[in-house]
């Protein structure tokens, strides 16, 4: 049971602007150190980002910037097993790194939510959030500070481990098959049983997403001008697991900006989806708002993960590690089929990100 557990919070909806990490090391399933540090984004911040972890710009003033901290984390992460739960921590470190031209270390990554889902059956497609199994496993802590949620996360990773019997190893693969194995690509229609073809339009205004991606549960709307065509860019949130929506509304979990919007957010005129999204969160509806580049590197996080080979990023053909080989002959997940009939032009466009 030894890994390092990260955490970072933003100061905008961009998730390179890094304003405070959190490191938890952890050794035989104790936690050994810790360690945290605010970071100068060199970025504007929102006020919904502080309204949420209460860091302001003046509190990162004289705080060293991210290519003074990313060095040092890098020779404490490598070699070991780095966990976070969900991928916008690790995204937000990849996203930093190419903010300021650094390289982005590779590393092994388990992503604690893949975890929570396939070990107890009531979080396999919702309710996962840390907050909610933190307090299902009995952990205390403060809620959006970077230490205690890397450390809650620690924790919670603890306690799936010793519940589930098994190792860490063991669950790098597992998390790559899909929740339920025996009912893989099997839908119940009409009293029968059939395979599963490719997410399908609920409605004019829905499309269902892939139960066993690993952002599944989550409700996505997109806003402003995207790079991707629109349906392009709704078939790669539902493949992982995304329901997509056209209107904000009390079940939205995630807005997705066009990059070109969300440069012109510091004080400019936002969109009607962008204000009512955070009308939502000042009543206390848990939104994550974040930028298409950062929506696409999710995409390829957790895609190649789910996948192994499908997607096409410059990370997965680098990546040695993987599922062996037996084991993908035994399961082929809802994921890797869907991804097999996107058009290759879309993988193009994936790879030039």
């Amino acid at each position: 049971m030894n890994f390092i557990a990260i955490d970072v919070e933003t100061a905008n909806p961009d998730l390179s602007s890094i304003c405070q990490i959190g490191v938890a090391i952890f050794r035989n399933g104790e936690l050994l150190k810790k360690w945290q540090s605010l970071v100068n984004p060199e970025d504007y911040f929102d006020p919904i980002n502080v309204s949420v972890h209460g860091i302001e710009k003046r509190h990162v003033l004289n705080a060293p910037r991210w290519p003074t901290i990313a060095p040092k984390l890098a020779r404490v992460l490598d070699g070991h097993l780095v966990v976070s739960h969900s991928s916008f921590d690790r995204t937000a470190l990849q996203r930093a790194c190419q903010k300021y031209s650094l390289p982005i270390p590779q590393l092994r990554w388990l992503d604690t939510t893949g975890v929570v889902r396939r070990t107890w059956p009531q979080f396999a497609t919702k309710g996962y959030g840390l907050g909610n199994v933190a307090k299902f496993c009995g952990i205390e802590f403060q809620h959006h500070d970077a230490l205690e949620d890397a450390i809650a996360a620690g924790h919670i990773l603890v306690h799936a481990l010793r519940h589930s019997g098994m190792t860490l190893e063991e669950w790098e693969t597992r998390v790559t098959l899909p929740i339920n194995p025996r009912r893989a690509g099997r839908t119940k229609t009409a009293g029968r049983t059939k395979t599963a073809g490719p997410f399908q339009q609920k409605s004019l205004t829905k499309l269902a997403g892939n139960p066993d991606g690993h952002l599944s549960g989550e409700t996505l709307v997109f806003t402003g001008s995207l790079s991707l065509p629109r349906p392009d860019a709704a078939q790669l949130a539902a493949s992982v697991g995304c329901t997509v929506a056209n209107s904000v509304t009390k079940k939205t979990t995630l807005l997705v900006v066009g990059d070109q919007d969300l440069d012109h957010l510091n004080g400019h005129t936002k969109s009607s989806k962008h204000r009512k999204a955070e009308d939502l969160m000042a009543k206390g509806q848990a939104i994550r708002i974040i930028s298409e580049t950062d929506f696409l590197a999710l995409v390829k996080h957790t895609g190649a993960r789910a996948c192994g080979k499908s997607l096409p990023s410059s990370e997965a053909k680098r990546a040695k590690r993987g599922p062996p080989a037996k084991v993908a002959r035994q399961a082929v997940s809802p994921l890797e089929r869907y991804f097999a009939g996107l058009p290759r032009s879309l993988f193009k466009w994936l790879a030039r990100l």
